[in-house]
């Protein structure tokens, strides 16, 4: 008689599909089993209770590895459930990809009474949303308004008079920015009220959502996050001619809102759960107050403001309306365009300063005149990133926080402030040195129309300040300066070769040292008189630099701004000490730039 240790059969756990499953029951039931089952053919009823208990082991053990895998970043499969993941560790996924380019707009204007320019009043502003269309049939769409009278474009008389030889029509030319795709809406109608509402959208390849108005016309806005109170909105700048900024930027506190979500091909809206009626995005100060207890007496009381704009319900969800979402649809593969590809107008949206009293007839012939081109190839990828690419972006914006800590923080948040608020060429961020506290002084400078340095104006000081205000540390108070713009000239006298002529060599010395400075300098950025020796040694038929001199430029048309150049050249010599809220210019390099040939 066999002894009970004589019956223990080993598990081998990593046997764990139908095939190795099966040998060890089929082990396990003739070793234990040797007088009850006897046949174990494949049409045998043995046989079949052994494969249907593998199959069941078999499907166990795959669903086991699935979870497992799919519980974690690393070993996740499923495209969806790495969206999931990126989005626990604060990554959100963007979707298709759009793909931007710059085009050139061109409009014919009736001549004036005087046939000395165009008649003013039927220069066109061509707004945000008219969309072209490529030669391959790819969608773009402009990106912002482009207005034709600013006084920077190009304007040539286009057709003259057969008799007079008066110009009867202008062309004029500017640069707009386009971006693939088009704009379209669809309407969702939405029923009783429903905690965390989710709208599914019937679209693909949605690039962003533009807007979303309900029938009784309250409009909801995208968020970050549920718990964002605050956005900031766009307002159009009624100064925008004389200081160049389209939009002003301005916080403005919501109450009904949204957060975008997207997996592989669908994107959805996620709204919070208050409702109508009930849900307040300001409360009432007094349920706010800090109380004091214990006191026979009042000193002060006081409350926390910043739970003014607390909405704990996070935001109100649409019920009983219909839901009309704008959103822009991009190229569903690709969106690349060859030079000049993109050529052909598919719904242009002007307006005119004046339009009533105006002729219809004059109106629509400068909306159909509009042309557009393509300078420069527009070349984009627009397909979403795989699964691994995605995880490399999730592991990568992870440790990356959506604050301004360090200087380098400050200075990247400031450049990323959208254009349309206001265009700043440089900045800096630098302590304050005479203060004790955590003051920033951050120094800024713009360009103006003709590409040369210019004081930031104060638009554009108030949209930065209030972008720079969600970012900043609590305990930090920063003051926006101008950056001080000093121009200097360059004077070089330089040898020539034998074989060289020396009125050509001049010209092209002049042009290589213009060529090198064309790129601003960064603020605090030292003015290398080294560099001034390398860029005329390396014009071909220079033998050799005997003098290079640096002085510094005022006047009309100069900054104010200026110092001794030789009382702040390094030790060495050889380049000038800029100071750290000042950068350097060469403002007009024709006649700045000046040398001799010997």
């Amino acid at each position: 008689m066999a002894s009970d240790q004589d019956k223990i059969v080993s598990i081998d756990y990593t046997h764990r599909e139908f095939s190795t499953i099966r040998e060890d029951l089929m082990e396990l039931a003739e070793r234990l089993y040797p007088d009850s089952f006897q046949d174990w053919s494949e049409a045998s009823f043995g046989s079949l209770m052994i494969d249907a208990v593998a199959y069941v082991g078999d499907q166990l053990s795959f669903y086991l590895d699935y979870n497992v895998n799919e519980t974690f970043m690393d070993t996740a499969y499923q495209y969806d459930n790495i969206v999931r993941h990126g989005r626990i560790l604060g990554y959100k996924n963007e979707g298709v990809a759009s793909t931007y380019g710059t085009v050139s707009l061109y409009v014919l204007v009736p001549a004036s009474s005087t046939a000395l320019g165009p008649d003013t009043r039927y220069i066109p502003l061509v707004k945000k949303g008219t969309r072209f269309t490529s030669q391959t049939g790819l969608n773009f769409v402009l990106t912002e308004n482009i207005d034709f009278s600013d006084s920077s474009n190009l304007t040539v008389a286009a057709a003259v008079d057969s008799t007079t030889g008066a110009p009867t029509y202008y062309a004029i030319k500017t640069v707009g920015t386009v971006v693939s795709g088009y704009f379209s809406e669809e309407t969702v109608s939405v029923g009783a009220y429903e905690r965390f509402l989710n709208i599914t959208l019937t679209a693909n390849n949605i690039a962003e959502i533009i807007s979303v108005f309900d029938s009784e016309g309250n409009e909801y806005f995208e968020v970050d996050y549920l718990a964002q109170d605050m956005v900031l909105k766009e307002i159009s700048n009624n100064n925008y001619k004389s200081d160049n900024v389209p939009s002003i930027l301005k916080p403005y506190l919501v109450s009904r809102k949204f957060v975008v979500e997207r997996d592989a091909t669908t994107t959805y809206l996620q709204f919070g759960s208050g409702k109508e009626g009930e849900s307040d995005v300001v409360a009432d100060p007094q349920s706010v107050a800090i109380n004091t207890y214990g006191k026979a007496y009042v000193t002060n009381i006081t409350f926390d403001p910043t739970r003014l704009s607390q909405n704990e319900s996070l935001g109100i969800v649409p019920s009983n309306t219909t839901l009309t979402i704008s959103y822009r649809l991009t190229n569903a593969a690709n969106s690349n365009v060859a030079t000049s590809g993109l050529n052909a107008v598919s719904a242009a949206s002007m307006n005119f300063s004046d339009a009533a009293s105006l002729v219809s007839s004059t109106m629509q012939d400068v909306i159909n005149s509009l042309e557009v081109e393509n300078e420069e190839p527009i070349i984009g990828d627009v397909t979403i990133p795989n699964s691994d690419e995605l995880k490399r972006l999730i592991f990568d914006t992870f440790p990356t926080q959506n604050r301004a800590v360090t200087q380098a923080d400050y200075e990247s948040i400031t450049y990323r402030m959208p254009k349309k608020f206001g265009s700043l060429k440089r900045c800096s961020m630098q302590k304050d040195p005479n203060s004790q506290k955590r003051n920033l002084n951050l120094y800024v400078v713009s360009e103006n129309s003709s590409g040369k340095l210019a004081t930031t104006n104060s638009t554009i000081k108030e949209n930065l300040k209030t972008w720079l205000n969600q970012y900043r540390m609590l305990n930090d108070t920063v003051d926006i300066l101008d950056a001080y713009i000093l121009n200097f000239g360059i004077d070089f006298i330089i040898k020539a070769a034998s074989t060289a002529d020396k009125y050509t060599l001049l010209d092209e010395a002049i042009a290589a040292l213009a060529t090198s400075y064309e790129t601003a300098l960064y603020i605090g950025e030292p003015f290398y008189i080294s560099d001034i020796y390398s860029t005329l040694k390396n014009v071909t038929g220079v033998l050799d630099v005997t003098k290079v001199t640096v002085s510094s430029k005022t006047g009309t048309n100069y900054s104010n701004a200026n110092i001794v150049v030789n009382d702040n050249l390094s030790p060495d010599g050889s380049y000038v000490i800029v100071p750290a809220n000042a950068l350097v210019e060469i403002r007009y390099p024709t006649t700045d730039i000046t040398g001799k040939v010997i």
